[in-house]
């Protein structure tokens, strides 16, 4: 299997993404090549910090186009947390900002009244059991750090939810772009079978493994 390009692009959790996805078996390489980015056979944009400097880095890096690229090339494509909320049309934060606007949709601050950040392990109710979620219960609880929420415009792509002093979206599948707002990478035994999911998905759409 050829290995798939986790994007550096300054921001994320990318060492530990890498690690889990190695002891599931599937080799992923760490990469701000935007070559490498656009030819991979699957791609993750993880990601951690502000959402106008995740843009600004990306840009600086000439990666825009080869995230679009990858994700028009029909690859699976996986975009946690921040890496999550970048797909989409623009953010609050310290905005309005533009994103890559992959998505229709803002990306909101958390209501008045909860702690923020939302960090630690929340439930989420999968919507669609399938894709990245495929055997995965229903209430299932993952890890959570953020400030910020996304708001789809079209809530068809909108595969799991949470409740912290609202009910959001957490994870989201239009074709064979994914993404979710926790860290599969942190989640335990069912954030590990998020990544094996997304894996597998790579692996059958990779024409090399056939």
């Amino acid at each position: 299997m050829r290995p798939l390009a986790i994007i550096d692009y300054g921001m994320g959790n990318l060492l530990s993404v890498q690690k889990a996805l190695a002891k599931l078996g599937y080799p992923a390489e760490i990469t701000s090549d935007p070559e490498v980015v656009a030819a991979a056979p699957g791609v993750i944009l993880p990601g951690v910090g502000a959402f106008a400097d995740a843009m600004n880095n990306l840009r600086q890096r000439g990666l825009v186009a080869a995230v679009r690229e990858a994700v028009g090339r029909g690859v699976p494509f996986l975009g946690i947390c921040l890496g999550l909320q970048i797909l989409f049309s623009a953010s609050e934060e310290g905005g309005p900002v533009e994103g890559l606007n992959l998505l229709p949709g803002e990306v909101k601050r958390l209501p008045p009244g909860v702690k923020v950040p939302h960090m630690g392990w929340n439930q989420v109710q999968v919507l669609k059991p399938e894709g990245i979620f495929e055997g995965i219960p229903a209430g299932t609880h993952f890890y959570f750090v953020h400030s910020y929420y996304i708001d789809p415009a079209d809530k068809g792509v909108v595969t799991a939810t949470t409740d912290y002093g609202l009910t959001f979206a957490v994870s989201i599948q239009r074709d064979n772009l994914f993404g979710v707002q926790f860290h599969p990478e942190k989640s335990s035994r069912w954030g590990l079978k998020v990544l094996k999911n997304f894996g597998e998905l790579v692996r059958r759409a990779d024409p090399a493994c056939h």
